[in-house]
């Protein structure tokens, strides 16, 4: 019977605490001596270590000798959809759609799920989101949003789930900052969204998985409706404005 070689140890214990969410995309490892001791290895077996799962994606070296958690641990899942919804308008009820799914799901199990330690950070995230509307800086905003939604991922303790929500972040915070911009033009929007995200934590801190998926559902879809009304409307304000224009409204072929 071959032996595990001490490497393939760090590997496996290092690839758990990803799996886990103990390491998250971005964090940095801690120093090697500092690492080597909590994992109970050597040096040159941590190091090893590090090379092999570098090689496969799930770390970057960094300078000076630090090493981080690949900020995309699934480019392929990324790249080419945040490339389609920066340019198709389409694509944003596409990532709603997709959204409706995965976290519907995850606010059913996190409500199942959740321990005490979820329950804080999901608080904790429901607080940053609310501050950071009074920042005035759409980014912020919309990343403190997506936290939210991927806190609730998290309690629901499915590790695929999770992971796929991480994947699709940098779509996720592209997403919700398109749906703020769109939606913050109307004043009243942000308390249906705050009072939305309230009822959905509530749910899941309630434990009652039902009302969380209720909660999310509607949180989607309120999204989805309130940007097509908005859409609808500035087609009809584009319809108008063409109608008073009328002959003097000259469409130049680009071509011709």
């Amino acid at each position: 019977m071959n032996r595990e070689r001490v490497s393939d140890v760090v590997v496996r214990k290092i690839e758990q605490l990803i799996l886990e969410g103990a390491l998250k995309p971005g964090d940095r490892l801690p120093a090697e001596r500092k690492f080597a001791v909590q994992l109970g290895v050597s040096r040159p077996s941590l190091r090893e270590g590090l090379q092999i799962l570098t090689a496969r994606g799930l770390l970057t070296m960094q300078g000076r000798g630090a090493t981080e958690v690949a900020e995309s641990l699934n480019p392929a899942l990324e790249n080419p959809l945040l490339e389609l919804i920066s340019t198709s308008p389409d694509a944003q009820q596409d990532v709603l759609e997709l959204r409706h799914a995965i976290e519907s799901m995850s606010a059913y199990h996190a409500a199942a799920r959740r321990t005490e330690t979820d329950m804080e950070m999901l608080r904790a995230a429901y607080k940053r989101m609310i501050i950071s509307h009074g920042q005035d800086d759409a980014v912020i905003e919309a990343k403190a949003d997506a936290d939210f939604h991927l806190a609730v991922g998290e309690a629901s303790h499915n590790v695929v789930l999770v992971h796929v929500m991480r994947s699709l972040f940098s779509l996720l915070r592209r997403s919700i900052h398109y749906n703020l911009e769109n939606l913050y033009q109307q004043p009243d929007n942000f308390k249906h969204l705050r009072d939305q995200h309230y009822h959905l934590m509530n749910a899941i801190l309630d434990g009652d998985p039902q009302a969380a998926k209720t909660a999310s559902d509607n949180h989607i879809s309120y999204v989805e409706k309130t940007l097509q009304d908005m859409n609808i409307h500035r087609q009809r304000e584009a319809r108008a404005h063409r109608r008073v224009a009328g002959p003097s409204l000259i469409l130049i072929d680009p071509d011709g």
